[in-house]
């Protein structure tokens, strides 16, 4: 079990760093390849969010499973074949942003060959990216996350909620 670095950025409106606009580029190439698929549909309603989602798995999404304990949250991330060194995790108060990204030399596989033609292959992207929203803030001095046998899990607390008070004349 390898530990992976956590980028902490404190403030959410802080979105300076290269992932957000590496982000933000990837969010567009979703909107247009769900597009694609709407207009391939002969824009007809009823799988607006289908053609979203299939758009995300094709281009970059990895498979993922957020559950809540114990007031936090544990995020597990699909992410086979990348070493510690290719993944990278970004968190703000609401937010966990994965990115996962490796070079890959393209170079002729002889036994692959002989097998004829590839028509599609749903192996390995090299360039993954997740990003989780969260309704509560999360602390970030307690996020931490590991990658084990293709298995990424980020662990984040909770921030503690703070007490909301009532100006007096508001209570009367």
């Amino acid at each position: 079990m390898a530990d992976i670095k956590v980028q902490k950025v404190e403030k959410p409106e802080d979105r300076t760093l290269p992932v957000f606009r590496a982000l933000d580029e990837v969010f567009e190439r979703i909107q247009q390849r769900a597009f694609e698929l709407f207009a391939g549909r002969g824009f007809k309603d009823g799988n607006d969010l289908g053609d979203w989602i299939a758009a995300e798995h094709e281009l970059c999404w990895p498979a993922t499973e957020l559950s809540e304990h114990d007031g936090g949250y544990v995020l597990k991330v699909a992410l086979p074949g990348f070493e510690p060194g290719q993944v990278s995790v970004t968190a703000t108060p609401r937010e966990l942003i994965v990115h996962a990204s490796a070079k890959t030399e393209r170079r002729e596989d002889t036994e692959r060959a002989k097998a004829g033609t590839i028509l599609w292959s749903e192996f390995r992207n090299d360039d993954v990216y997740r990003r989780i929203q969260f309704s509560d803030a999360i602390d970030l001095s307690r996020v931490s996350a590991n990658l084990a046998n293709g298995l990424l899990k980020i662990v984040a607390a909770k921030a503690p909620k703070t007490a909301t008070r009532v100006p007096m004349a508001a209570a009367a």
